[in-house]
């Protein structure tokens, strides 16, 4: 009970950082779509608070911040990154819960695949909606979304997530583990 009210009230914390980081980017789509600020937070609470608290809050903060702010819009952006964002807290929450050490290299592990398997779900989903609503998605605004406009951002996210991660390890409020092996 104890580790559901800590995880309710990170997942909290991790969702209010995702609607505010963005203001650091000044609300402007470009810059935002560069340095990727809400991708952070969902990182994040999927590593730490587990991927089911990960999933919820990567599917809500888009799609809650669209309707608060206005940004990002609707359709078809902040519906794609609900999707997109899910898929990271599921990854990344989940990998890092399953491997065999938590430590540094599980986490940059577990963030690769994460922003892969996120990138993707993102592409298909953008596909399906701008095929329903009569537009085209190319491989090219594919390339583009995901990985060229995005380096900044993946960058930053590779630096910051481990060491925020190993600054909470230092700091002993969340320990990196090995898991025990039955003999």
């Amino acid at each position: 009970m104890k580790k559901t009210i800590k995880n309710l009230t990170l997942a909290a914390m991790f969702l209010a950082l995702g609607m505010v980081l963005p203001f650091l980017t000044g609300q402007i789509p470009q810059i935002g779509n560069m340095l990727l600020p809400m991708h952070i937070p969902v990182f994040l609470c999927g590593l730490i608070c587990g991927w089911q608290y990960g999933v919820a809050v990567g599917f809500i903060v888009p799609l809650l911040r669209s309707a608060v702010f206005g940004a990002p819009v609707f359709f078809p952006a902040a519906t794609a990154m609900a999707f997109e964002l899910m898929t990271y807290g599921l990854v990344a929450g989940l990998l890092y819960a399953i491997s065999r050490w938590q430590c540094v290299i599980a986490l940059y592990r577990c963030l690769i695949a994460a922003m892969l398997a996120g990138r993707a779900v993102w592409g298909i989903v953008q596909v399906i909606q701008l095929s329903i609503s009569g537009s085209g998605f190319t491989w090219q605004m594919f390339i583009a979304g995901a990985f060229l406009d995005a380096i900044p951002g993946i960058i930053i996210q590779l630096i910051l997530i481990p060491g925020i991660m190993v600054a909470l390890n230092r700091t002993g409020l969340v320990r990196f583990k090995k898991r025990q092996t039955v003999s």
